[in-house]
Order: structure tokens, then C-alpha cells, then sequence
């Protein structure tokens, strides 16, 4: 028999369109592996995102029983525990799909005989150029430059039938304590189906209403975007075969666009690997933020994670991410922006607070949403962009949107606004003429 071939997933949790898994396959007898890093170099998954992985392996595996084997469990150090494997089995070669997270370069030069495959993205990270030969650090050349590439490589099948080694021992998934306990918090989640064929059935749901994309995804009370956002981060589906079912459908360029802005956070993340505690404006590392270690600045910030700004749009985000795991993006901005620039609180406090509550929470996209809002970012919004929360209500018809999620608004119990708009956006302007003046 062949040597075994170690199939390495990590944020790629599927069959289909899985070139590492295809590359491995036709090599020799696959050992499908998960490592559950947690060492002092991978930023650990937060709460929400424990829950969606344990059921997404859980999805994996049940998929790869059905076609004769299972999925390897381990827990620990990749770097440690990948090359014992190797050795352990004699494994002929380690497959994975490429990553952009900072601290996959430094597990991966410890990996023997390992090969990287594209998958994670429509384009390779750094493929694209300017005519200078540089990488892209703005949004619309970068799309242009993607467009005149041409569309990503049809999707490939999932293997029809697979030849898998023997699985050695590792570890159970239940052990691994990924779902919430004491209390469970989780209930809300009740509506996703984390793993592939729940990814498969999110994309099916969309495709009626992907052309009305364009004119009604920034309405928060209606049910217009794809939410297709935490399986892409994990990997259930590709987003090469996303595209390929949106693309035919009259009207999807909107949303496809929107996809690109997913590469175009990993390609800005390459580049600036401490995206999520660095500003790329180095001017704001100046700026005056709310002390909140304590007293009143850690009030301000606990009011605004738990929903209690008496702004209502603000308030019923916070809620929806509690209660739900997600947030609808143009809520998530209104959101940030008040956290930002009406508290005047540090945007690595909100980024960190997404981090834990997010199902969808994603090193790239989280990291360049906070700094596009704040300002801070190579290609964001300019600083003096201050979002109106009562306007983006109005604007976008959000009245049903927040009766749902703040039933006691307009009741006695219904908090007062921390701050005033006006006096907020005059306080957060003078601050930023501060660090250019």
C-alpha cells in the first residue's frame, strides 16, 4: 500500500472544491487530521466561534465516516504534534490549504513534507499587482485588478468515494469542551447549521434573492444578505464555488463584489500581520481613548456590549450578536462607529468584544471592519465619517428591526442616551484634528 497521505484541515471543513484533499486522494490513503491549536502563537477562538467549530467537526467527520474513515482528532502544538505523526504513520506528504493568519508560516516551517494548495480566497494573496509591481493597499483597483483576471476556477466535486489509511487514536470531540456550559448561551444559535450541507442549503436560500442584494442589503429588518459569512470562514464552502452559483443570477454583481472585499481583508492582512492590534495609520496610536480599566469608561463600554446605550439601532446590534452569534453588516458599522466615536473607546475593545461574540468572527474581515470604521486603516473611512444612529434607523427603515430586539423602547425602562450626537461627533472631530495638528 501507498504511503499515508495527511489531509490537514483547518479553516477548509469540507468535501467540496477541497484541493488538498483531491492532491492527497490521488496520492495515496488519506488521514484526515484537525489540530486544535491553542498555543501561545494562535490567537484562541472565542465562545461563539467554539460553538460553530464543534459542530462543524462534528459535520466533517459524519462526512468522511459515511465514505469509510473519520476524522483524527488531536489537541496541542501543529508544530509538535504534526511531525510526530508524520514520523509515527510514515506519511508520505501533509496537505493543506493555504492560509493568511500570521501565525500559520511559523507552524508550518515546522511540518515536514508538507504542500499548500489554493482554496481559502477567488485569487491568491499577492498575486495580483499594481503596475508598479506592489501589493494592493485600496479597494477599487484591487477589484479592477480582479475582474480583469477573470472568475475563479470552476469548483470540483467532493470525492465520491475515498481510501483512507488507519485512523490512529486521538482525541474525542466531546472532551475538547467547545460548547457552553454552566451557563448555556447558545440557544439563540438554534437557527445555523454549521458544516457543509448547511452551507450548501444558506447558498441555496440566497441565490432567489441575491439580484434584490444590491438595493436592499443594508436593510436590517429584511432578510436580504447570504449569511453565508461563518461558512466561509470556516471553510464549509469554498468561496470559488460560491461565486460560481451567485454570478449567473441577474443582478449578483453587488454581492460579488462584497465577496472580493473578503480578499481583499486577507491580502491586507498579509501585509499587515498585527491588523487586529495595530493601527496601519500610525497616527492613531495618539488618539485620547476612554480609559475603561474602571469606573465610568468601563461602564460606557459594558452598556454598549450589552445593549444599553439608549441609542436603539446600537442597542438592538449588540442584542442580535448576543442572542444570535451575528450582526447585520450595516448595524455592525453604526455599531462600531458609536463604540469608536461617540465613546471615544479604543476600537481593539470592539474588535475583541466581535472576536469572542461573532460566529462569523474572522482574524482579515474583523480586524479591517474596525479600522474601516475608525479611520484607521490603509482604505477605510475618513475619521470625520460619524454615523447618526437615529439617521441610519430612519434611513434604512430599521423601526420593525428594533422593536424585535428592544421590545421596552419608548417605555419608562428603556435606558437614556450615554451621550448627546451632536456634542459626541463635536468631541470626536476635535480629537482627530488633535493628532494632525
Amino acid at each position: 500500500m501507498a504511503a499515508p497521505q495527511i489531509i490537514w484541515f483547518r479553516q477548509d471543513l469540507r468535501l467540496r472544491d477541497q484541493a488538498a484533499l483531491l492532491a492527497a486522494a490521488a496520492a495515496g490513503p488519506v488521514l484526515p487530521l484537525f489540530v486544535l491549536d491553542e498555543s501561545r502563537i494562535v490567537r484562541a477562538a472565542g465562545g461563539a466561534s467554539r460553538w460553530w467549530l464543534h459542530h462543524s467537526l462534528a459535520a466533517l467527520d459524519a462526512s468522511l465516516r459515511a465514505l469509510g474513515g473519520g476524522l483524527l482528532l488531536l489537541r496541542g502544538p501543529a508544530a509538535e504534534l504534526i511531525p510526530k505523526l508524520v514520523a509515527d504513520t510514515g506519511a508520505d506528504a501533509v496537505h493543506a490549504i493555504r492560509l493568511s493568519e500570521p501565525w500559520w508560516p511559523l507552524i508550518e516551517r515546522e511540518i515536514p513534507r508538507l504542500q499548500l494548495h489554493e482554496g481559502n480566497s477567488l485569487v491568491p494573496a499577492g498575486l495580483l499587482r499594481t503596475k508598479a509591481g506592489d501589493r494592493f493597499r485600496v479597494f477599487t483597483p484591487f477589484w479592477r485588478a480582479m475582474q480583469g483576471w477573470g472568475p475563479p476556477p470552476r469548483p470540483l466535486p467532493a470525492p465520491a468515494r475515498l481510501t483512507f489509511a488507519p485512523l490512529p487514536a486521538g482525541d474525542r470531540l466531546v472532551d475538547w469542551s467547545l460548547l457552553p456550559r454552566a451557563p448555556d448561551w447558545s440557544g439563540g444559535f438554534s437557527g445555523w447549521q454549521p458544516g457543509e450541507a448547511g452551507a450548501q442549503r444558506r447558498l441555496a436560500d440566497f441565490l432567489d434573492k441575491a439580484g434584490d442584494y444590491g438595493e436592499r442589503r443594508n436593510y436590517p429588518g429584511e432578510e436580504a444578505t447570504s449569511r453565508l459569512s461563518p461558512h466561509l470562514h470556516f471553510g464549509e464552502i469554498s468561496p470559488a464555488d460560491a461565486w460560481h452559483a451567485v454570478e449567473p443570477q441577474k443582478g449578483s454583481a453587488p454581492w460579488l463584489r462584497q465577496l472580493a472585499w473578503r480578499d481583499f481583508a486577507l491580502e491586507t492582512l498579509e501585509q499587515y500581520p498585527k491588523s487586529a492590534s495595530r493601527p496601519h495609520r500610525p497616527e492613531f496610536a495618539h488618539m485620547p481613548w476612554t480609559d475603561v480599566s474602571s469606573g465610568e469608561g468601563r461602564a460606557l463600554l459594558r452598556a454598549w456590549q450589552r445593549g444599553r446605550t439608549g441609542y436603539p439601532l446600537v442597542d438592538a446590534g449588540m442584542r442580535q450578536l448576543w442572542a444570535s452569534g451575528w450582526m447585520h453588516n450595516r448595524v455592525r458599522m453604526v455599531a462600531a462607529s458609536f463604540l469608536v466615536k461617540h465613546l471615544m473607546i479604543d476600537w481593539r475593545e470592539g474588535e475583541r468584544w466581535f472576536w469572542d461574540t461573532l460566529l462569523d468572527a474572522d482574524l482579515a474581515n474583523n480586524a479591517m471592519g474596525w479600522q474601516w470604521v475608525t479611520g484607521s486603516g490603509v482604505d477605510s473611512a475618513p475619521y470625520y465619517r460619524i454615523f447618526s444612529p437615529e439617521g441610519q434607523a430612519e434611513k434604512f427603515d430599521a423601526q420593525a428591526y428594533i422593536r424585535h430586539w428592544v421590545p421596552e423602547f419608548g417605555r419608562s425602562d428603556y435606558p437614556a442616551p450615554l451621550v448627546e450626537h451632536r456634542l459626541a461627533r463635536e468631541r470626536a472631530l476635535a480629537a482627530h484634528a488633535a493628532l494632525k495638528g
